[in-house]
C-alpha cells in the first residue's frame, strides 16, 4: 500500500478527486498500454515472506518494532500486528542457480533477523498462522505503530459499520467477532512476483489461477487459529472475513469481498486493474499531486499512484502489479496464495514448482483456462484449503475424451504438473541441479502425503494423546515446530511428535 501514508479525516470531496484521479490513471494505464511502454522481457522474480516473532515459549511477542530496530536492515519491514515482520528479497533472473542462491540469501537473513530478535527474548516463526495467537492478541492496540495500518482499519471499519464476524467451519467450528481487522494479522503468506510484459500477462495470470488449489494442496501450512483446528489452510477464510467490508445484506446482494478469488479468465491486465476500480469503493482516498496524463505527454513515466494505492486494497489471490524500475514502467503477477514456511527450503521448493508450471502452462498450445471453468477453478481453490494435501481436485482430461475428471491433488501434481514444472523450469534456463533438488521435495511431499499443516495436525494430536491439556499442546507443537524450521531440514522428513515424553496428570 505504500510506505508513506499519512493518517488524517478524509471529506466528500476527497473521494470525489480521489475517483476522478484514479479515471485518469486507468486512462494513461490503457494509453501506456497502447504505446507499448513498457519493460521488454527480462525473466525477473521476487519474493517477499511476512514472519511471526515469539518467545521460547511458543507464544507471540508484540516486539517488532524493538526488533526492526536490531535488524536496521531496509530488507525487512514492519507488517499488520506487532508481532509481524516481512523480509523482502531483492528480484532475481530466473536461470542458472537462481534457487539456491534465493536459499541462500534467506537463510542469511532470517539467521541474522533470529539472532536479532533473540536480543529481546522473541526469535522469527514461519508459519502460515501461529497455532498459539489467542483472541486478545488480534486487538487494535497490537496494530503496528504505522499510520497506513490505522488508517486501513479505521476506513474498513467504517465501510463495515459493525464487528466483523469470524465463521469457519473446519474440522472444529470457530464462531467469534472482532471490532478490527487485526484477525487479518494472523495470516502470514509468501508473495512470489513475476515480471511479464502486457502481451503475456493474461497468460501467466490465468495459469496462476489454475494452479492456486495444486500450490495449497501441497503447500497448506494453516491448520489452526484461536486454538481451533480449522481448514487446513485456515488463511483464505480467514483474511476474507477479517477484512470484509460487507454487512450481510451486501454479501446477500452479491457484491464482492475485497479478498476474492476473481470470476472469470481474462484476456488482459487493463481487465483487473478496470475491475478493482468498478466494483471497490476507495478506502483510502489519499491523491498524489502528480497528473498522469501530464507526464505521459512529456514523455515521462507516470507514477499512477491512486491506481497503486487502491490496487493494493483489493487482495486477490493473484494480484496485477504495476511498478517503475529505472524509470520504465512494467507489470508483474504477485502470487499470494502461499502460507509462510515450514522451512526456507520449502519456501523456494514452493517457488521452483510455481515458477515453473506457470511458465509451462502459460505457452501450452491449448491452455488449461480454455479446458477449465473458472468456477471449477475456484472451487478446487476452496477444497485445497479445506483438504490440503488430502485434497480432490476437478482437471481436464487429457488426450482426446476431453472434460473434466475429479484427481487427488497428489497425483495430479505427481504425474501431471510435476513434468511440466521441469519443462517450464528448463525454458527459464534453470540448472538441472537446482531444478532436480528442488522439484524432488515437492514430489516428495506427494509421495509421503506430508506437508506443514498434516505435521502440525499429527504432532498436536500426538500431544494431546501424551495427556497434554490443548492449550499446552497447541504451545509445544508451535515449540517443536520452530525448532525443526530452524534446522531447516524440509518439513516432510520431520518426525511426527514431541521430541520427549510428555508428563501426564
Amino acid at each position: 500500500m505504500g510506505e508513506k501514508v499519512v493518517a488524517g479525516a478524509f471529506d466528500l470531496s476527497d473521494r470525489q478527486r480521489y475517483r476522478d484521479k484514479l479515471r485518469q490513471c486507468l486512462t494513461v494505464l490503457e494509453r501506456l498500454l497502447a504505446q507499448q511502454r513498457f519493460d521488454r522481457p527480462k525473466n525477473l522474480m521476487g519474493l517477499e515472506i511476512e514472519l511471526n516473532l515469539a518467545g521460547a515459549d511458543g507464544l507471540p511477542k508484540m516486539l517488532n518494532g524493538e526488533v526492526l530496530e536490531r535488524i536496521a536492515s531496509r530488507d525487512f519491514q514492519t507488517e499488520l500486528a506487532m508481532f509481524n515482520l516481512e523480509v523482502n528479497i531483492a528480484p532475481h533472473r530466473l536461470g542458472g542457480r537462481v534457487f539456491d542462491r534465493l536459499a541462500e540469501e534467506l537463510r542469511t537473513s532470517l539467521a541474522y533477523a533470529h539472532r536479532k530478535a533473540g536480543e529481546v527474548d522473541a526469535g522469527i516463526v514461519m508459519i502460515g498462522i501461529l497455532p498459539t495467537l489467542d483472541r486478545d492478541d488480534l486487538v487494535s492496540s497490537n496494530l503496528s505503530d504505522v499510520d497506513r495500518y490505522t488508517l486501513l482499519n479505521d476506513q474498513i471499519v467504517a465501510a463495515r459499520g459493525e464487528e466483523f464476524t469470524l465463521d469457519i467451519e473446519g474440522v472444529e467450528h470457530l464462531s467469534c467477532t472482532s471490532k478490527s481487522i487485526v484477525p487479518e494479522a494472523a495470516c502470514t503468506s509468501v508473495q512470489l512476483h513475476l515480471q511479464v510484459t502486457p502481451g503475456r500477462f493474461a497468460d501467466v495470470w490465468n495459469a496462476a489461477q489454475a494452479v492456486t488449489a495444486a500450490q495449497i494442496a501441497i503447500g497448506a501450512n494453516s491448520p489452526f487459529l484461536f486454538g481451533r483446528e480449522l481448514w487446513r489452510e485456515s488463511r483464505p477464510p480467514l483474511f476474507q472475513q477479517a477484512t470484509d467490508t460487507r454487512p450481510p445484506e451486501l454479501q446477500a446482494q452479491g457484491v464482492r469481498p475485497r479478498t476474492w478469488f476473481g470470476e472469470r479468465w481474462i484476456t488482459s491486465a487493463y481487465e483487473l486493474f478496470e475491475e478493482n476500480l468498478r466494483y471497490f469503493p476507495a478506502l483510502l482516498p489519499i491523491c498524489d499531486d502528480e497528473d498522469p496524463q501530464e507526464v505521459l505527454e512529456a514523455g515521462g513515466t507516470p507514477k499512477l499512484a491512486e491506481l497503486v494505492l487502491h490496487n493494493g486494497t483489493v487482495y486477490r489471490w493473484n494480484r496485477p502489479v504495476y511498478g517503475i524500475a529505472d524509470g520504465v514502467p512494467h507489470l508483474r503477477v504477485e502470487n499470494r496464495v502461499l502460507p509462510a514456511g515450514p522451512t526456507v527450503t520449502d519456501v523456494v521448493a514452493n517457488a521452483a514448482f510455481y515458477y515453473g508450471v506457470v511458465r509451462a502452462l502459460a505457452e501450452e498450445s491449448r491452455p488449461v483456462w480454455t479446458r477449465l471453468p473458472f468456477e471449477t477453478a475456484a472451487a478446487n481453490f476452496d477444497a485445497a484449503c479445506r483438504y490440503g494435501i488430502d485434497a480432490r481436485l476437478r482437471w481436464p482430461r487429457r488426450g482426446r475424451l476431453g472434460g473434466v475428471a475429479e484427481v487427488d491433488a497428489v497425483s495430479l501434481v505427481r504425474d501431471e504438473l510435476l513434468p511440466l514444472a521441469e519443462a517450464g523450469l528448463d525454458a527459464w534456463g534453470v540448472e538441472p541441479a537446482d531444478r532436480d533438488l528442488y522439484l524432488g521435495i515437492i514430489e516428495e511431499r506427494c509421495r509421503r502425503r506430508t506437508n506443514g499443516a498434516s505435521w502440525q495436525v499429527a504432532t498436536f494430536h500426538r500431544a494431546l494423546e501424551a495427556g497434554l491439556p490443548r492449550d499446552a499442546a497447541l504451545a509445544a507443537t508451535t515449540r517443536r515446530y520452530a525448532e525443526l524450521s530452524h534446522r531447516g531440514e524440509p518439513a516432510h522428513t520431520w518426525p511426527v511428535g514431541l521430541p520427549e515424553p510428555v508428563p501426564t496428570g
